[in-house]
């Protein structure tokens, strides 16, 4: 069953999209928000393995797709990456929303997601949704030292050529995000840049100011 644009955003009103690109904040902000004005938290990479168990490998093929060890996952070429990712966070879509459209009906929900301006078109109005960006060069070692990717930190570790997996690991994030942050910067969206001197704090109240909270 295809849903139309009109009634998704109906029943994702109450859905504030909090995406954006790798390392931009949205896990802190969405948190620090949740926690100042009391709203739920839903984390689409903390729902992974539950919508995997739930997957089939005829219809989510790259979410079933299995990996012998680090080496043969980090080996793969940057296209072949790049894709898997793609249609890993395209298979897992349909049952975030399923998810949303039952959890948000009576309560606020903030998605901390990785919307591309397209999918926001399709989800959202333009009120509900801000995209926190980061320059996508050298990602993954914020990826290593941040407490909530340690699984990551040490598979990726655990790699023959330890620096020959984050040389492609950081080039397929690159070529990604790359195109993501010009369409971003580009869009109708309203969208936040991380840098050295962001604060959560000055993101968080910009973040308000958008929302009109």
């Amino acid at each position: 069953m295809v849903f139309q644009d009109n009634v998704l955003k109906e029943y994702l009103k109450n859905v504030y999209f909090i995406t954006g690109t790798p390392c931009g904040g949205k896990t802190t902000i969405s948190r620090a928000l949740a926690a100042k004005h009391g709203f739920v938290v839903y984390d689409i990479d903390e729902q992974f393995p539950t919508h995997q168990k739930r997957s089939d490998v005829k219809f989510q093929p790259s979410m079933n797709h299995n990996f012998k060890n680090a080496d043969e996952f980090f080996e793969r070429s940057v296209e072949e990456y790049a894709k898997w990712l793609i249609d890993n966070t395209r298979e897992q879509l349909d049952f975030v929303l399923l998810d949303l459209i039952r959890l948000s009906q009576n309560q606020i929900v903030l998605c901390d997601c990785h919307l591309t301006v397209e999918e926001a078109d399709r989800l959202t109005d333009v009120s509900r949704v801000v995209f926190l960006i980061r320059d996508p060069m050298n990602l993954v070692e914020d990826y290593c030292n941040r407490p909530d990717h340690q699984g990551f930190s040490e598979f990726i570790n655990s790699c023959t050529n330890v620096e020959g997996a984050k040389l492609t690991c950081n080039r397929t994030l690159q070529a990604i995000n790359t195109e993501r942050c010009n369409k971003i910067k580009n869009s109708h969206y309203f969208w936040l840049e991380r840098t050295e001197s962001s604060t959560v704090e000055a993101t968080v109240y910009k973040v308000e100011q958008h929302f009109q909270w």
